[in-house]
């Protein structure tokens, strides 16, 4: 299991990101739409994208939506369906 001590820029990413979109992670595990071990590994896929710097430059202008090359993507739009 991944805690945002050991990978903090990918876990804050991944929470941006989700974020931006309106789908909040953190409310998806209490809520049981994802486990534990699903943020999890949407984390590690957030960790091992080589493209932080262009999220974290896309974050920064406040789009609405994750752009094409994020790693998470498909898990975010996936959440939506339970907003």
């Amino acid at each position: 299991m991944i805690v945002h001590g050991e990978a903090p820029v990918a876990y804050w990413t991944a929470q941006g990101m989700a974020r931006a979109a309106g789908v909040p992670l953190a409310r998806a595990v209490v809520e049981g739409w994802i486990t534990r071990a699903d943020l999890d590994a949407i984390v590690h896929r957030c960790a091992a994208c080589t493209r932080c710097a262009d999220c974290r430059n896309w974050l920064a202008r406040l789009h609405p939506e994750p752009p094409g090359f994020c790693a998470i993507r498909p898990d975010i739009e996936a959440l939506r369906a339970f907003l």
